[in-house]
């Protein structure tokens, strides 16, 4: 079996990942990126809208600041996030910006002189100061106070991939692409790297290194309706749970985006409804003002995401074979403003729903889309519970994000997070030297190679992978939802745990040999079906509405009680995982009060 040795491997090749191994081998270490798919199609590419830094350069902007933007953040968070972590990032997001902008970024700029923009559907004007001409603009979006979404049209995350990207070949970074990391190789104390699987030839090689990250983004794919990609399906995550150490921070946080196209789920960006797009019901008329008079579209994306399920159950949803949905409408916009500064929209809908959006309406739905869950870390992005391990993006609880993320700041994470946590990484590695005990490594190696060969030969059993993946996401779609009860979410419990069980005697229809995803799947199902009931286990647990966790039978917020992240760890060899809590942030810098928009049921501390 081969072995390969580095400094640091980086498990996933997203923008996080890519942006901490730059940094890293700035300061002359080597760094090895493991993908699933070639870099460039890293499901950061997806990203449309823009990554928000408090620049204050467009008229719109003007008087922002860090501290705006931190109070942005921890109350789009509903209280949830580390204030300390938020602090950091938003000193920090400014020079990101400027430093992707050195790289080649082709950012939007301020363009002097009159201009319009459109707001809930209406027109104004407004006048960009001369003294601007030139420097990075933003566009506004959802649950903030200021325009400080830098864009570059509705692309930024595939101009920032593949910036970041030609970086890292100039520096000579290694990618293996198509390879997957199907578990971690530690001692109990210490990681010392991975086992990862060819997914071309099914082989197994052993990466060894001084130090590992995991950033392998979210894992929306455990939902059935998801803007995530089809490769979002929690790798780092469960490889992470699997050691019955290291905890997953707030697993019952999972954001759901207002605006997935019906019926694929493919998302249209929030830059729609910030550069003035509006949501019309069945009557095609508007509905968010009803319920959120000052922010209305432009509400965080949890609360206009709860309005809108709420307004198609009081019956004003448009009726479609794939169910009810609302429209989108941007059609006021412009022809020219579609086709620049929304020029993915605008192909999206031609291509995928057969809609030319600069005439008609976009059939939208709220679709899952983030999770601020994820491995939980420190400031610095190292992992809990074993040393040499680090995770960075969407993969990690780093926790910016408490229990919503507003749009713009998670890819904004991506490179903040992803210098901060390199740095820290550079300095680790200086003082860090480790022992490879070949006996830890060859025992992971066979573990893995006799979990893949009774996969394949059967021996467990002949349960059907896909209907088990099929039945999880439609467990989670129905019961661990936009709002969620008790009694649907034990439900949810206790027939996930049936499916775990179920997910243990997975069988193969094919022959399991090659580039095979019924193999690849039926590898991690009991993973995926373990993050599913961590899911749901939390949520049951957490008595409160907090962000995008909304309780029909506990509706406030509970600050006295519940003012805490919750740690999910699984111990092997048990159905359930076991819950911890520590404080959600140990610097009050803004104490809890009201959002501005949204809920204000609110329990108090003492």
């Amino acid at each position: 079996m081969e072995t390969v040795y580095t400094d640091l491997l980086c498990i996933g090749a997203g923008l996080a990942g890519e942006r901490v191994a730059i940094q890293v081998a700035s300061a002359g270490f080597q760094a090895i990126c493991l993908s699933i798919v070639p870099p460039r199609r890293s499901h950061s590419a997806a990203a449309q809208g823009g990554m928000q830094a408090a620049l204050g350069n467009c008229v719109m902007g003007k008087g922002d600041s860090a501290d705006i933007h931190f109070e942005d953040t921890v109350r789009g968070s509903d209280w949830g996030c580390d204030q300390a972590v938020a602090r950091l990032f938003v000193e920090r997001a400014p020079e990101a910006v400027r430093e992707m902008a050195f790289w080649g970024i082709p950012w939007n700029r301020v363009v002097a002189g009159k201009s319009t923009y459109f707001m809930g559907g209406k027109q104004y004007d407004k006048v960009e100061d001369r003294q601007k001409e030139g420097l990075i603009t933003a566009r506004a979006f959802g649950g903030i106070a200021q325009w400080r979404t830098c864009y570059t049209a509705d692309g930024t995350g595939h101009t920032l991939l593949y910036t970041v990207d030609n970086k890292l070949v100039e520096l000579g970074v290694t990618v293996h692409d198509r390879t997957e990391a199907v578990s971690l190789i530690h001692d109990g104390e210490t990681c010392i790297g991975a086992v990862a699987r060819c997914l071309k030839t099914g082989g197994l090689r052993a990466y060894l290194a001084r130090a590992t990250l995991i950033a392998t983004g979210g894992y929306g794919r455990i939902y059935r309706e998801t803007t995530n990609a089809l490769i979002n399906d929690g790798g780092g995550a469960i490889i992470a749970l699997d050691t019955g150490i290291i905890p997953l921070g707030n697993p019952e946080a999972i954001q759901f985006h207002p605006t997935g196209i019906v019926p694929t789920n493919i998302l249209v960006t929030e830059g729609c409804r910030g550069d003035g797009g509006t949501l019309l019901d069945v009557n095609e008329e508007r509905f968010m003002l009803e319920y959120e008079p000052e922010k209305a579209e432009l509400a965080s994306r949890d609360v206009v995401s709860r309005w809108m399920i709420h307004h198609i159950r009081r019956g004003l949803g448009v009726k479609s074979s794939y169910g009810d949905h609302l429209w989108l409408d941007i059609r006021h916009l412009g022809p020219q403003h579609i086709k620049t500064k929304l020029r993915e929209v605008e192909a999206i809908c031609n291509n995928f729903l057969g809609v030319d959006p600069v005439t008609k309406l976009i059939p939208v739905r709220p679709a899952q889309h983030y999770t601020m869950a994820g491995v939980r870390t420190n400031k610095d992005g190292a992992v809990y519970g074993l040393a040499g391990l680090f995770a960075a993006g969407e993969a990690a609880c780093w926790d910016l994000h408490g229990f919503n993320r507003l749009g713009g700041n998670s890819l904004a994470e991506t490179v903040v997070a992803g210098k901060m946590v390199g740095e820290k990484i550079a300095e680790f590695l200086q003082g860090h030297e480790v022992h490879f005990s070949t006996a830890v490594i060859r025992d992971r190696v066979a573990r893995d190679r006799e979990k893949i060969d009774r996969v394949i030969s059967g021996k467990d059993g002949h349960e059907n992978v896909y209907d088990i993946r099929n039945a999880m996401q439609d467990e989670l779609m129905e019961r661990v939802g936009i709002f969620r009860n008790g009694t649907e979410l034990q439900q949810a419990v206790d027939n996930l745990q049936g499916l775990y069980e179920r997910a243990k005697k997975v069988g193969l229809r094919s022959n399991g040999v090659g580039a095979n995803p019924e193999l690849a799947l039926a590898i991690r199902i009991r993973g995926m079906v373990k993050l599913a009931i961590c899911t749901a286990y939390a949520a049951l647990h957490r008595t409160e509405s907090r962000g995008c966790h909304a309780r029909e039978d506990f509706e406030a917020r509970n600050d006295r009680d519940w003012l805490s992240r919750t740690l999910a760890t699984w111990k092997e060899g048990d159905h359930l995982p076991t819950l911890n809590y520590e404080p959600a942030t140990k610097v009050e810098e803004l104490p809890p009060g009201l959002r501005g928009y949204g809920a204000s049921k609110i329990i108090g501390g003492n």
